[in-house]
């Protein structure tokens, strides 16, 4: 899913070897996506103050999306049987509070299970992913490990209407005037007839298809490389869907040839202070330092731009980071979602598995803990820039400001001793 500043979901596609796994059941002629019922407003009881609400809504709306280009005639069918859809809004509350520590999403987002999976999609389709990765130079394991990431190769694409969702999320006005304008840009793909309405499903958030694109992001990046005329990122046919992904990364600023993490060792006594997104380094600088390769994944040639990144602590995997993992970043703004979709590409290119194994003393902190962390860092001076339970770069930046303020080592993790000191000032 392609939020600005976000992150999710995927490529797909596998071969007869998946008959013995517990996935979906897949074909020579695509992947089939697990069986699972449409969920359409009309069935989910919804209020009818709420639908007349809508109608009224949906009404108002088609003056300016006419101003934004879209035929009567478009409009017409993309809202012909929308109503309101209940079950849209009910999962906009419910959402999964994320708990895990960063070292237990990597071992679910790089499990055996969805390594051998990906290895499947790779042989069954090596040809398409092949032809993606000399298209767009992108390689075909990272297109892959994408695909897998974002709907677990296919199998999970969603299962709402999005015309419907994103009717129902503008005119709840939810998160402003964002679902309004993905509306309109899914309008304009009914209108270029690449998919008709009834086929564009997704989630409840409109991210749609193999590579969970919004409609902004499919405007800007869905390919056609089937060559039949539609960027259909639908169908049980992955082709459009892997080469769109490969499009946005090269889009993003892919190098060809370029790992976009390598997990590293660090040597004793090594300054902490180095560490951080954008405080590059040549490779070479950096094995100057002491840092090495920490196993057969070998460093980026000496004259590539790094920087160095230590989610795990000083006791835990660290990272030499390239240009290419910011172009994932592009795709999901999550180091998570970088780090798993880099590592997950490197196992399936056969590269073993980290060396460092992430701290399994380290206690972690949930979403009170980190928002009573931000609020805290905020009281004392070092402003987080909002108090969401979010630790990106504003957070990691005030924890190391703190750091360095008490003498402390400055590493911009937060963690349970973090807090505790915190809370004594």
């Amino acid at each position: 899913m392609h939020f600005p500043l976000k992150l999710t979901a995927g490529l797909t596609a596998l071969t007869m070897i998946l008959a013995s796994c517990s996935m979906g059941s897949y074909s020579p002629g695509g992947v089939a996506q697990t069986a699972q019922e449409i969920k359409w407003g009309r069935y989910q009881n919804p209020d009818p103050a709420k639908v007349a609400g809508m109608q009224s809504w949906i009404a108002g709306y088609r003056a300016s999306a006419r101003a934004a280009g879209i035929s009567d005639a478009t409009l017409d069918r993309a809202f012909a049987g929308v109503t309101y859809n209940p079950e849209v809004m009910s999962r906009t509350r419910n959402q999964a509070e994320f708990k895990k520590s960063l070292w237990e999403y990597l071992e679910n987002a790089v499990s055996e299970k969805r390594q051998t999976n990906g290895r499947a999609a790779l042989a069954q389709y090596g040809g398409v992913l092949s032809r993606v990765e000399a298209a767009y130079g992108v390689d075909k394991e990272v297109v892959a490990a994408v695909w897998g990431m974002e709907s677990t190769y296919g199998e999970r694409r969603g299962d709402m209407p999005v015309i419907e969702a994103l009717s129902t999320l503008s005119y709840e006005n939810y998160r402003g005037s964002f679902f309004r304008s993905q509306l309109t840009a899914a309008l304009k793909i009914l209108q270029a007839g690449d998919v008709d309405a009834a086929r564009m499903t997704g989630s409840w958030a409109g991210a749609m298809g193999h590579t969970q694109f919004i409609p902004t992001t499919y405007l800007a990046y869905a390919a056609d490389i089937t060559g039949d005329g539609r960027r259909d990122i639908w169908s049980n046919d992955p082709s459009d869907a892997l080469a769109s992904a490969a499009n946005y990364l090269a889009k993003s600023g892919w190098q060809r040839g370029l790992p976009a993490a390598v997990e590293v060792t660090l040597p004793a006594g090594f300054n902490m202070g180095l560490a951080g997104k954008g405080k590059r380094r040549s490779v070479a600088d950096w094995q100057s330092l002491g840092i090495r390769q920490a196993n057969a994944r070998p460093l980026p040639p000496g004259g590539t731009p790094a920087e160095l990144i230590v989610p795990g602590g000083r006791s835990g995997a660290a990272f030499l980071i390239t240009r290419n993992f910011h172009a994932i970043l592009r795709y999901n703004n999550a180091d998570s979602y970088a780090l798993a979709v880099s590592h997950l590409a490197d196992r399936l290119k056969g590269y073993p598995g980290l060396a460092n194994p992430w701290p399994a003393d380290h206690p972690g902190l949930r979403i009170e803990q980190r928002k009573e962390m931000q609020r805290l860092l905020t009281m004392r001076g070092f402003d987080t820039q909002g108090i969401d339970g979010n630790v990106g770069s504003n957070t990691i930046a005030a924890i190391r400001a703190y750091q360095a303020a008490r003498g402390l080592p400055v590493t911009g993790e937060p963690n349970a001793a973090l807090l505790e000191q915190l809370r004594r000032g």
